[in-house]
C-alpha cells in the first residue's frame, strides 16, 4: 500500500483520507484546523506538522482545498507542495477551483518534473463517508492510469475528461447543471402546493415522465418523496448552498472567459446569491426550497 500525504482535511478531506486508511494506505495528513487533525489521528492516520511534511510523506500527494488561491499557495509557496513532494511524486488536487489555475499549477508541477492531475469530485460529504464520490479527473491518460488505483479507494466512478484542467470544466459545468435543475424541481413543487396537488403526487407522475431527473429522484427538495435526502433532515448539508453558489461563480466566470451563453446558469447564480445572503448558506443547496416558500409567502 501507498504512503499519501493529504493536505485540507475538511467535511470532505477527512472523510476521503478516513477510506484511504480504511484501504490500507498510510495517510500522513494536514490541515489548519486542529480538530481536523485529531479527527485524522482517531481514524488511524499520522498527523504531519505542516504541508512540507505531508508533502515529502510519500510517492503521492493529495489535496483538497477551498479555493484557487488557497491551491496557488499550497503549491506553489516556498513552504508548498512542489518545494517539498518527493522527485517524481503523483500530485491530485481534488478542490474544485477556477480552470486557469489548475492548468497553471500542473503546468509548474510538469516543469518541476511532477504528474498532476485535477480532479474534483461530485457526491458530497455523503458520498465522501461512503466512498462512492465520482472523480472528474483532468491530466494525462498514463497520469490518470497511475493515480486510479488510488481514487478508487474513495470513489465509485472514476471518469478521465480529457488534459488539465478538464476534471474542472466538468465539475462546473455538472454543477451548473444540477442547480438549475435543483431550483426547477423546487419551482414545480411550489406551484403544485399553491395548486392543491400534494408533493407525493407530483413526485409520483413526474419521476416517471419527462421532467424526471436526480435533483427530483434522488435528492427531491420537499420532505416526504425520498427519505435519505437532506429536506427530511431539516436540509442539513450534503452539500451547502454556499458551496453551490461558489462552484455557480466558476462557471459565470468561465462562461465569461469563454463568451458562452449561459442564462440559466447566470439566474441560478443570482438566486442562489439571494439565498445565500439570506442565511441559507450552511443549509443544504436543495433548502432553496424553503427560501422560494417564503418568497412566495410574502416573507
Amino acid at each position: 500500500m501507498a504512503t499519501i500525504g493529504f493536505i485540507g482535511l475538511g467535511n470532505m478531506g477527512a472523510p476521503m483520507a478516513a477510506n484511504l486508511v480504511k484501504a490500507q494506505h498510510h495517510i500522513a495528513g494536514f490541515d489548519i484546523v486542529a480538530a481536523a487533525r485529531d479527527m485524522l489521528a482517531e481514524n488511524g492516520g499520522h498527523i504531519a506538522s505542516g504541508v512540507p511534511e505531508a508533502a515529502a510523506a510519500g510517492d503521492i500527494v493529495i489535496t483538497m482545498l477551498p479555493a484557487g488561491p488557497q491551491v496557488r499557495e499550497v503549491y506553489l509557496g516556498p513552504d508548498g507542495v512542489l518545494a517539498h513532494a518527493r522527485p517524481g511524486a503523483l500530485l491530485i488536487d481534488c478542490s474544485t477551483i477556477d480552470v486557469e489555475t489548475a492548468r497553471a499549477v500542473a503546468a509548474q508541477a510538469a516543469a518541476k518534473g511532477f504528474a498532476m492531475l485535477d480532479a474534483p469530485v461530485s457526491g458530497g460529504t455523503i458520498g465522501a463517508a461512503a466512498g462512492t464520490l465520482t472523480f472528474m479527473v483532468g491530466g494525462t491518460v498514463e497520469t490518470f492510469a497511475r493515480a486510479r488505483p488510488v481514487l478508487a479507494a474513495m470513489g465509485r466512478t472514476i471518469v478521465h475528461a480529457g488534459p488539465a484542467g478538464a476534471g474542472q470544466t466538468a465539475k462546473i459545468c455538472n454543477n451548473m447543471i444540477l442547480a438549475a435543475s435543483m431550483i426547477a424541481v423546487c419551482e414545480g413543487f411550489a406551484l403544485a402546493e399553491k395548486l392543491g396537488l400534494p408533493a407525493q403526487t407530483l413526485f409520483d407522475i413526474c419521476s416517471t415522465s419527462t421532467s424526471q431527473c436526480w435533483a427530483m429522484t434522488g435528492y427531491c427538495p420537499v420532505p416526504g418523496p425520498v427519505p435519505a435526502a437532506p429536506s427530511n433532515r431539516g436540509y442539513a448539508p450534503g452539500f451547502t448552498a454556499a458551496n453551490m453558489l461558489k462552484d455557480l461563480r466558476l462557471s459565470q466566470q468561465a462562461a465569461g472567459a469563454t463568451g458562452a451563453a449561459t442564462p440559466l446558469g447566470a439566474a441560478a447564480a443570482n438566486l442562489y446569491q439571494i439565498y445565500v445572503d439570506a442565511g441559507g448558506g450552511a443549509s443544504d443547496f436543495s433548502g432553496i426550497m424553503q427560501f422560494l416558500n417564503r418568497t412566495q409567502s410574502g416573507q
